[in-house]
Formats: C-alpha cells, structure tokens, sequence
C-alpha cells in the first residue's frame, strides 16, 4: 500500500535562485529549489521528499527553475569557454563533414546516406544498380564521390530539409514499398520520442496525405505496398499494440492487429529477410514471445490473424530467423533453455520446420550452449549462415554454408536430456569460419543485407580504428575492406588499447567464486607510467547491454590531453556472458557498484594515473551507477559527469504510471509487491544516500523532453546533493572547487540535442568539464 501527500502550495512553490548568476560583479550562486514535504509510504516506511514537485513539467516556476540551474552552469564554466572552442574545433578537424556511407543493395536499387559540411543531418539518397549476370560485380557496391553526385542518383529523405523549422529532429525508420516508389518514414521533433508516420513519393519529392501521429520509432511495408505497419505506446510509454495503417484511409480506422496487455512487456516487430512474413516480438529481459503473421501478395487479400510460434510459457528468450530450405519454412531459433527445461544463459541455436516448432522434440541443435562463448544472433542469406557471437568479451562473426543445415535437420530425436535437441548428433555439422583481425579488442557486427547478395557485410571498429564496411565473400571467406571512416589528423600508432583485470571485493553471488573485472585501457603511448596521468573511468552496467570496443573522434580530446580513459565493463552488462549480467541485477544490483569503486581503486594504484585526478562518467543507468559511486566511495573521484542520470530510481519505479516503470521491474525487481526489493533499492538509489561528506565536482546533464529518464531525477538530485554535501561549491573548479550543476537541453531527449553540430558542443563542455577538474587543459602534442 502506497500514500502519498504534499503541501497545499505545492502547485505554486517557487524556485529561489537567490543571487542571480549573472549579477554584474557577483560570484555565481546556486539556484536554491523551495522545500514542499511530500510523504511516501511503502511497506511500513515513510521517506519525505522536498523536492517532489519538480515534477510538474509545465508549471512555469519549475521551468523558471531549469532555466536558472542553465544560467548558473554557464556562469560556473565561462572560464572554461576557450577550453570549449578548443575541443569543439578539434572535434571537426578529425571529421570529414562532406561524407557518405557504404551503399546497400535492396532489389534493384543502392542505398546510402550522405552527409553535408554545415548540416546537421543525413541525406538518404539511391541510385539504380547493374544486372549482368556477374553476381559478384553486380553486387559490388558503386563508389560514392563525397559533394558529387552519380548518374541516376535521387534523394528519397533530406533530413536537413524535414528539420528546418524544427528545435529537435529524429528519423524513427524508414522502409520502401515493394515496388520502391514509396518512402514510409517516422519523424520527431520534440525529442519525446513521439513519431508521426508520413508517406512519400519518391519521383515527386511530395508526401501523401496520410499521417499517422504519435507512433512508436519502426515502420514498414506489406508485401502489397498498400498497408504499412507501426507500434503505438500506451500512457506508460510501453510500446502494446501493432497497428495497420491502409493508404488512402483516415487514421482512425487503423485496425489493431496485435495488442499486449502485460505491463511488463514489450511489443515490436520485424520483418523476415524473405519479406513474406512480419514477426511481431513480445517480451522483457527474462521472457519473450513471438508471433507470425503470413503476409499476402495481393491488396485485395484480408490479413490473417498472427499466429503463436514460441509462446512465453516456454519461459525462454528466444530470437527466431525463418527461411526456406528444400521448400520447407524453417526456423533458426536463439533460444536460452534446454529441452528438459534447464537454462543455458548463454544461449544455443537450434533448428526446427515451422509446423514442428510447438514440439520441442523436433527442434535440433546447430550450435550448443557453452559456459565461455554467448549466442547473440542469426541471420541467413540464400546459401550462408552467419553467428553473431561474444567470446572473451569480444563480439565476433562466425560463417558458415546453409547445406549443413540439412544434416542437422535430419538427425535423430536426442536419446538422452543432456544432448538436449539432438546435439550430440548434430553440432558439428556446420562447418563454421572466423574472419581474422589483427587487433586483440575489437566490434565485428553483422549487417543487414539482400538474401540474394554473394557478400555477407559487416561492420568492424575497435578503440583505435575507425569503423570499417567489409564485405566477406560467403563462398570463399574473403574479407573485402569497402571503407574505412577517414579521421583527418589521426595517427592510430600513437594510441595503445589493453585489457587489465581487476579484482573484485564481491564473489560471484551464482557461484561464490572470485571474480576479476575487466577494464579497457585507452591512452597515448607516450604517456609514462610514473603515477602522474589524469584519467576518466566511464562505467554502464546494466540491461546487459556490453560497452563494446568503439572508435571515438571526440574521445581524442581527452587523450591528447595525456588523460588515460577507462572503460570498467562491471556485473550488470553482458561483457562476460548471461551470467555477468545476471550477478548485476536485481538483488546483485549492488555488485555494479562495488565493481566500478573496485575498477577506480585498481587504475589508482596501477603507477600510471594519479590517484587525486580521477574522474567518474555515466549515463541513463550508468547516472545511477555514478549516484551510487559517489555515495559509496566520493574521495576517490575529482570530478563526476553524469549524463541522463537515473538517479532516482525508486520514485520512478515505485509509479506504474511513470513511463517504462513497469517494463524496469525485471532490471530492478519489483518494490511495490517485494519489501526485499524495496529495501535493497532504498539501500542504493542515489537520491536517497547522499551523505554529509565532501563530494567531488558534479555536473548533470538532462534533456527536458526526455521520456526514458526523466528530467526531474537529476534536478532533484542536484538540489538534495546542495543542501547536504559538505564540500566546497563555491570556489571555482580550476581552483580546487566542487561546484554541483544541472544544465537541461529544452529541447532535447534521451540522447540529448539532435543536430551533430551541437552535439559537438554538448560533448565539448562536458569534457571541458572533466579536463579542467582534472588540471589537464593542455594538449600534451604542443
């Protein structure tokens, strides 16, 4: 049972900025949020929050607040302005603005998306593709000139053009109709990820009268061109129904194809790679659901009702590809349980005929679960098979040809429980190939392409490469490198990436046995090992989402600055397998913390940094790590950056009505309905621990219109850090200071403004920050 009450003046309570930051001759002073009590009550036990009405979102004093926390933050930082220009010009000079990506094959069209010196945002353009008969040179993607044009190339979606007029600006999908004249394409322009569906026709430029607003991001075509389908929220932000939207009609007619009542999941779809099927996906990060939907070629053929292939009761993740094999519909499942109903957490891949997926008996292994390499995906093209994997933290590729499919298909029914679906017999019949690199830490990816192309694409970057286009010849193995992002000025012999291994103070809470954490290490090489470098530990943690190898333009910055950058890959992400995740979450939330105060501890006694010019950095979950960090552990940081931070978690969590509340229940568990759930988020959630000591420098940075993690979370969280840590927040930062600031995007989201331009500038005053907290405001290269 939950109370809740509050002062009758708590509609009308002012912010009090006290002395305005810009007051000609004055010292900047902190906006002072008003105190209004309100009462929440669970389980027995009240918290009193102060600063609660923050949340009124449209109440003008609450806006009159953010705005004087803005002015404040740019009155704290304006000696840091030079510092700023510096970083932000850095950032352009190590980036090509006039640029272009790797074309795409769909039927008889290349697909790419250039890029403009002064634009924000990209422009999706095509051109016609051959047809010799020569697979291999038909479907070898053409060279596309940056700023010049190819001969029959059209633009099919400049997002420059969509946006102007508009203070935000995101593309939420886009898909072509079967006959690629039409453009179905979602756009925001608030940042809360509220899209309206548009319908374009490609030859005119011109839109179709049909709108659709307030959809989920992802659109897509029937086999007809004629229908499109698209995801709607519900009032908790929880994407629950899949909608037909028929062209030609009003919206309202829409029919409702799919609908998921359970708040505590999630409802989207994809396409199949044969385009004859849309798989409509239920699910959260423990259980999911898929459904099919037959597809028909004709406009005037009614949509059939979707049908159950893997139903939750099997309690299972699974992630299905179908194809069809010797005429038969077939299904590759990534599935995360046995046949006896055991779990393998690192997930296995088995193969099954759709009209035998419902008995388990049938479905044969292709690859078997393994404690040290995680099952991520599949995806099939005529005549390959391609594994997305993760081994020794590392995402990787396997190939291999389709045929060993059918040896699989064929083997015997398993004759004990521990082959589970035949793999004993089965396994070793698809005779898998790794692409080779050079690099011991590195991304490799699969990406999307055509079933008929001879080339499988991926995607590879590691923290010292930029990212690469590579087209593997399926047949043969061959690694063709497309494109490589040219980084004007960088020198990648002048940096070095490693792996260090600390060791945890908590055991494994799945075995009890010791753990090491594993950290990435980026820097300069000329940065010597004589304990003086400063250094930037950026940490997630959480939804078992990995913080894979990436290459960082603005990330130079820093290093260039002799700043040595760590990644601490702590319990709660998926580096390590299910199990790494699994010993982060819930009731071992707290092992995320420990870890990432373990990780600092190690990098400060490791001889290359100094242990007085460390600074933490996380955001969206990694806020709420970066919250618990520094109520745990705040001497061992100079300064904080905290990005979207989740730092009020149990409020948020506590409120089925909140956006997403309900979805976060498998993350966190649930502490309306468990009292041990409650107190172990009480325990942690950073709002409610700050302590009476000294802090570290803190910046918050939020959006306004962000709906994944509110902005109230850091605005409380900054007025509860004022009023109660005992630090100094009024000498300046470069001087030692540990001022505490909030600065809001008014019209941003989750990922903050949407332009690239000021993107740069965003990241340009957050590192600005971190550099001259940490006195390295100097490039270490003259």
């Amino acid at each position: 049972m939950t109370e809740t009450t509050a002062h009758d003046d708590a509609a009308t309570a002012p912010a009090t900025p006290g002395t305005s930051p810009t007051s000609p001759g004055a010292a900047p002073v902190p906006p002072t949020a008003a105190e209004v009590p309100t009462a929440r009550t669970f389980h027995g036990e009240t918290f009193t929050d102060d600063f609660e009405w923050l949340r009124a979102k449209e109440d003008q004093q609450v806006l009159d607040h953010l705005h004087a926390e803005n002015a404040y933050a740019e009155a704290v930082t304006a000696d840091q302005a030079g510092l700023r220009a510096a970083i932000y010009g850095e950032i352009k000079a190590h980036t090509v603005e006039t640029d272009q990506s790797v074309p795409v094959r769909r039927d008889d069209w290349w697909y790419f998306v250039r890029t403009r010196e002064g634009a924000d945002y990209g422009i999706h353009c095509r051109v016609p593709a051959q047809e010799t008969g020569d697979a291999e040179a038909d479907w070898t993607p053409p060279v596309v000139p940056a700023g010049e044009g190819l001969p029959g190339e059209q633009v099919i979606l400049d997002g420059n053009a969509e946006a102007e007029g508009h203070p935000f600006f995101s593309l939420g999908g886009m898909h072509l109709s079967p006959d690629a004249a039409l453009a179905a394409y979602a756009v925001d322009t608030t940042g809360d990820e509220r899209y309206t569906l548009r319908i374009r026709d490609i030859a005119t430029g011109e839109d179709l009268p049909d709108t659709v607003p307030g959809i989920a991001p992802g659109v897509r075509f029937d086999r007809s061109g004629t229908r499109v389908f698209y995801t709607v929220w519900d009032e908790t932000w929880r994407p629950y129904q899949v909608r037909v939207h028929v062209l030609g009609t009003d919206a309202a007619q829409d029919e409702v194809l799919f609908q998921e009542d359970d708040p505590g999941m999630w409802t989207g779809f994809e396409g199949t790679a044969d385009r004859t099927q849309l798989l409509i996906g239920v699910g959260n990060s423990e259980v999911s659901e898929t459904w099919a939907l037959d597809l028909p070629e004709s406009a005037d053929a009614p949509l059939p009702a979707p049908r159950l292939l893997i139903g939750r009761d099997a309690r299972m993740l699974a992630d299905v590809e179908p194809l069809d094999l010797d005429g038969e519909r077939v299904l590759l499942i990534v599935h995360d349980r046995l046949a006896d109903g055991t779990k393998a957490p690192n997930s296995l891949l088995s193969v099954v005929r759709e009209a035998d997926v419902s008995d388990r008996a049938a479905w044969r292994t292709v690859v078997p679960h393994s404690e040290t390499v995680r099952v991520d995906g599949v995806m099939v093209t005529r005549t390959h098979v391609a594994l997305a994997v993760r081994r020794e933290t590392t995402p990787r590729v396997l190939v291999a040809p389709l045929d060993g499919l059918r040896t699989v298909l064929a083997a015997p029914a398993p004759t004990s429980s521990a082959d589970d679906d035949g793999g004993a017999a089965s396994a070793d019949a698809l005779a898998w190939s790794e692409p080779e690199f050079d690099e011991e830490l590195y991304t490799c990816r699969l990406a999307p392409v055509s079933q008929d192309s001879p080339f499988l694409r991926l995607t590879y970057v590691s923290w010292t490469t930029p990212a690469r286009v590579l087209d593997v010849v399926a047949a043969t193995g061959e690694v063709r490198l497309r494109r490589e992002v040219e980084v004007p000025g960088f020198d990648r012999d002048l940096y070095v990436a490693e792996r260090w291994w600390a060791p945890a103070s908590e055991p494994s809470s799945i075995t009890g046995e010791a753990v090491r954490i594993p950290l990435t290490v980026i820097r300069r090489r000329d940065v010597a090992q004589d304990g003086t470098a400063p250094a930037v530990v950026y940490g997630y943690g959480s939804y078992e989402m990995s913080m894979d190898p990436v290459f960082g333009v603005a990330r130079l910055s820093l290093l260039d600055r002799g700043v040595v950058y760590v990644v601490a890959h702590v319990r709660g992400g998926g580096e390590l397998g299910r199990a790494w995740y699994e010993d982060g979450k819930k009731a071992a939330k707290h092992h995320s913390f420990t870890d990432f105060v373990d990780a600092t501890r190690f990098v400060a006694d490791s001889g290359w940094v100094d242990p007085a010019r460390i600074a933490a950095t996380g955001g969206s979950a990694g806020g709420l790590l970066m919250g618990a960090v520094l109520n745990r552990a705040p001497e061992l940081y100079r300064a904080c950056l905290a990005v979207v931070p989740f730092v009020d978690a149990l409020t948020s969590i506590l409120d089925p009505d909140l956006p997403l509340s309900a979805l976060e229940w498998e993350e966190w568990g649930n502490p309306i309905e468990d009292p041990a759930v409650y107190a172990a988020m009480k325990a942690y959630t950073p709002y409610e621990n700050i302590r009476a000591v000294d802090y570290p420098a803190i910046a918050a940075v939020t959006s306004l219109h962000d709906t994944r993690v509110l902005y109230v979370e850091p605005a409380k969280w900054v007025a509860q850090l004022r009023r109660t840590v005992t630090s100094d927040q009024a000498t300046p930062l470069a001087e030692g200071g540990a001022p505490i600031l909030l600065r809001t995007e008014m019209d941003g989201g989750h990922g903050g403004a949407s332009g690239r331009y000021q993107g740069w500038e965003d990241t340009a005053w957050e590192y600005a920050f971190l550099l001259t907290a940490l006195g390295a405001t100097e490039r270490v290269d003259g």
